[in-house]
């Protein structure tokens, strides 16, 4: 089994992900954000997101499922 761990990283507004087999990832908020369509309550859940579920967040990134998320988040501001 191959265990995954992960870190928001302050310092450079990143995700750092390890694998038990040494590899590091390093994922540049500022770039998986780069384009999205977002409101000030859609880029706070993405921050709390990054901080809070780091792995998720990864996952939302590799998958292309990033705007969809922030979508679904701004749509449940409208209720």
């Amino acid at each position: 089994m191959n265990m995954i761990y992960a870190t928001y990283n302050i310092h450079h507004n990143s995700i750092d992900v390890y694998t038990h087999a040494g590899y590091f990832l390093r994922i540049d908020c500022n770039k998986a954000e780069d384009g999205l369509k977002t409101t000030p309550c859609s880029e706070c859940a993405l921050n709390a997101l990054a901080i809070d579920e780091p792995l998720e967040y990864v996952r939302l990134y590799l998958e292309g499922n990033m705007q969809m998320w922030v979508d679904a988040e701004d749509s449940l501001d409208l209720w």
